[in-house]
């Protein structure tokens, strides 16, 4: 019987120590989960933004007007501090990261807190005040429309005993 290579996980670049956050550093987290994946030879590696076509280092932007579900159907747009619409470069990101994910069966993601794109549960408020709210960014938002199951990096336990049981 031939080997059946486990279920792939798609990865903030990141999160797995790649320079490509706005400021141009990463957000590397180490984790037993990520040693797993990397062991299993499993891991997808993306960021939404940079695949959107935008600039490291960058501008930070926020979400003006509510989360990432907003910005899908047109009624919220991302924008920088000196009010420059980066909107399409964030929703290009996100069908681009999709589509990676449909291309490789991907059903798991664990994607940056708090980031415009990659946020799951919380995003930066839209005000550029350092403030948070509740939401997620627009690659989230996308992603989970189309049935992938989106996790942070505080939930890899959880993301790890999601991914164990597409395993089985």
């Amino acid at each position: 019987m031939a080997d059946v290579k486990p279920p792939a996980v798609l990865f903030s670049a990141c999160l797995l120590g790649d320079a490509v956050r706005y400021d141009g550093g990463d957000n590397l987290q180490v984790h037993n989960a990520i040693r797993i994946w990397h062991q299993n030879d499993c891991i997808y590696r993306l960021c939404p933004e940079v695949a959107g076509g935008l600039p490291i280092p960058r501008p930070a932007a926020e979400i003006i007007g509510a989360g990432g579900d907003a910005v899908l159907d047109g009624s919220a747009r991302v924008v920088t501090l000196d009010g420059s619409d980066v909107t399409p470069a964030f929703l290009l990101g996100a069908q681009r990261t999709l589509a990676v994910c449909q291309q490789n069966n991907i059903k798991i993601a664990v994607l940056t807190e708090g980031s415009p794109s990659c946020g799951s549960q919380r995003i930066h408020a839209g005000r550029f005040s350092g403030s948070k709210t509740a939401g997620q960014g627009v690659t989230s938002a996308l992603l989970r429309t189309n049935g992938i199951k989106v996790f942070s990096q505080h939930q890899l336990d959880e993301a790890l005993l999601c991914w164990s049981s597409l395993s089985d």
